[in-house]
């Protein structure tokens, strides 16, 4: 683990298991670790005593996640926050950038993956400058992969994956796409030349290619992207 110091983490989970289970997983890491099971019981939490950073539930009971994180009093505050969705919609996507969430992670949340997002915050915590706004995305591996992405509307790029990891990847692309563009990502494995297929969002471009948001890449593939890309 990389931090000089102990962070404080609130954790925003009305599953009583899986706040455990996140609250254990934060101890290990040198933490103190909060639960609390709605988004109102977290306001009070944050206007006594300022968090490093928030594990936030999209779903929950009574105010959900995104009303949290539009809230004047969350927004001024600047902590970063870490979603979790059962279910990753675009429409949740969207907002959770929009509203500058540091990172989305799908259900059932890898630990590893979790344990990576951390350590940024870790690195943030020891810092004196503000948290970017732009998400961060897991570790990345370089990558030359041939990679198809297709808009809702049709619009077809093709090009070279030149970065990948286990929430998103960079490729180099023929054809420009719009930030906030769904796509759906093809990705030819090595080997037998099979495809992974997973939704994504571009979350970044520039004159030769897109940074593209895994929606709903499964645990397991990640992990098989990450070993075929080395």
């Amino acid at each position: 683990m990389t931090t000089a110091a102990a962070m404080r983490v609130l954790i925003v989970e009305d599953e009583v298991d899986l706040g455990a289970v996140f609250q254990d997983y934060v101890v290990s890491r040198g933490h103190e670790a909060d639960v609390v099971g709605s988004a109102e019981a977290a306001l009070q939490r944050i206007s006594r005593q300022r968090p490093h950073a928030i594990v936030l539930d999209v779903k929950l009971p009574g105010m959900s996640g995104l009303e949290f994180m539009s809230l004047p009093a969350v927004k001024r505050a600047g902590i970063p926050v870490i979603v979790i969705s059962g279910h990753a919609t675009e429409q949740q996507a969207r907002e959770c950038l929009r509203l500058g969430a540091l990172e989305f992670l799908a259900k059932p949340v890898p630990l590893e993956i979790l344990g990576t997002v951390l350590e940024h915050v870790e690195l943030l915590a020891a810092s004196t400058d503000a948290p970017p706004r732009e998400r961060r995305l897991s570790r990345r591996v370089p990558a030359d992969l041939p990679v198809r992405l297709v808009s809702e509307t049709g619009t077809v790029a093709t090009g070279r994956a030149v970065e990948v990891s286990a929430t998103g990847l960079r490729a180099r692309l023929d054809t420009s796409l719009k930030t906030g563009t769904t796509v759906r990502v093809s990705i030819t494995m090595p080997g037998a030349g099979v495809e992974l297929e997973v939704i994504g969002l571009v979350v970044r471009t520039d004159p030769g290619g897109a940074a593209v948001w895994f929606l709903d890449l499964a645990p397991t593939e990640a992990e098989r992207l990450l070993a075929l890309a080395q």
